[in-house]
C-alpha cells in the first residue's frame, strides 16, 4: 500500500523511537502539521460502516476514533480481518476506539483488550469505574495498549480536570486521558488547562466546541464558541502529545448533515496548527 506523507511521517517518527511531532518540521504538503487529525465516528451515527468511511475519505483525513455502530468489539476473527481490509482500501488507520465502559470485572475488561489487539488499536478512550483501575493497570502493562479517560460534562463521573488527574495518579504509564473538549467547556474548565495539568498522560482528544460554558448547550463551529484552538494545540505541542495518538473532531450537532459542518472546523484546526510556534 503506498503511504502518504503523514503515514510516512509517523513510521519514521516510531522507528526512531520518537514520542511526539515537531510541528516545525513536518508541515510540507500536510494541513496538519503531522498531527494524527481524524474523526470520532460518533460525528457520523446517522451513517453506516461504508458511508461513515466514505465521508471521512471525502474530508481528507487519514484517522477515525471509532464508536460501537461502526466497529462494535467482537471476538470474531473475519469480522476484524474485513474492517481492517475496508481501512486499508481507503487508506484510513484507527487511532482509537471507544468510549468504552470497564468495571470489576477483569474478564469482561480483558474481552476489550484482546479485541484491540487484533484490531491494531493502540488507545481505548473509557469511562471507567474505580474497580476497574487494577484490572486496568494489569492489561495495560500486558497488552501495550493506552486507556484514555474520557471527561463527560457535568454529573458525569469524570467532570472536572481533578477527576481525571487524581484518577491516574499513580497508575500504570498508559493508564492516561481522552481530553474532551467541548465537555470540560460545559464544566466550565479550560481545556487548554487540561493539556497541560495531564502532561504525560493525553493520548487522546476529542475536539469540540460549546456554545454555552453550562450543561445545556450545543456543538459549534470549533472557534467560534468558547474553544481556545491555536492554544490548544500549542499545548499539545509543548507538552509532548505523542506521534501515534488519536485527535478526533467529534462534531455532534446535525447529525443527519454534518459534513459542511465539520469540514468548516477543519480549516479552523488547519489554520491554527498553522501558527503554532
Amino acid at each position: 500500500m503506498k503511504l502518504n506523507r503523514r503515514q510516512m511521517l509517523i513510521s519514521t517518527a516510531a522507528a526512531a523511537g520518537a514520542t511526539c511531532f515537531d510541528l516545525s518540521t513536518v508541515f510540507g504538503d500536510d494541513p496538519y502539521g503531522g498531527l494524527p487529525i481524524g474523526v470520532q465516528s460518533y460525528s457520523l451515527r446517522k451513517f453506516n460502516l461504508l458511508e461513515a468511511i466514505r465521508h471521512i475519505q471525502g474530508m481528507g483525513l487519514h484517522f477515525v476514533e471509532f464508536y460501537q455502530k461502526h466497529a462494535p468489539v467482537t471476538k470474531d476473527k473475519n469480522k476484524i480481518a474485513e474492517l481492517n481490509g475496508l481501512l486499508k482500501k481507503a487508506d484510513i488507520s484507527i487511532s482509537a476506539h471507544g468510549v468504552n465502559a470497564f468495571g470489576g470485572d477483569h474478564e469482561a475488561n480483558r474481552l476489550i483488550f484482546e479485541f484491540a489487539k487484533l484490531q491494531g488499536i493502540k488507545c481505548l478512550s473509557a469511562n471507567p469505574k474505580k474497580a476497574s483501575y487494577k484490572s486496568l493497570d494489569k492489561l495495560c502493562e500486558e497488552f501495550k495498549i493506552r486507556i484514555a479517560i474520557h471527561n463527560h460534562g457535568p454529573g458525569a463521573l469524570f467532570d472536572k480536570i481533578d477527576d481525571v488527574v487524581q484518577a491516574c495518579k499513580g497508575r500504570h504509564p498508559l493508564f492516561g486521558a481522552c481530553i474532551d473538549t467541548g465537555h470540560f467547556i460545559r464544566s466550565k474548565e479550560d481545556p487548554v488547562a487540561a493539556v497541560h495539568k495531564l502532561k504525560g498522560r493525553v493520548f487522546a482528544l476529542h475536539v469540540k466546541d460549546e456554545a454555552k460554558q453550562e450543561k445545556q448547550s450545543h456543538n459549534v463551529i470549533i472557534g467560534s464558541g468558547h474553544l481556545d484552538v491555536v492554544g490548544l494545540f500549542q499545548a499539545l505541542k509543548a507538552t509532548g502529545f505523542p506521534a501515534d495518538g488519536s485527535i478526533s473532531l467529534e462534531y455532534e450537532a446535525n447529525p443527519d448533515n454534518p459534513i459542511d459542518d465539520m469540514k468548516q472546523c477543519l480549516i479552523v484546526a488547519q489554520e491554527a496548527i498553522a501558527k503554532v510556534k
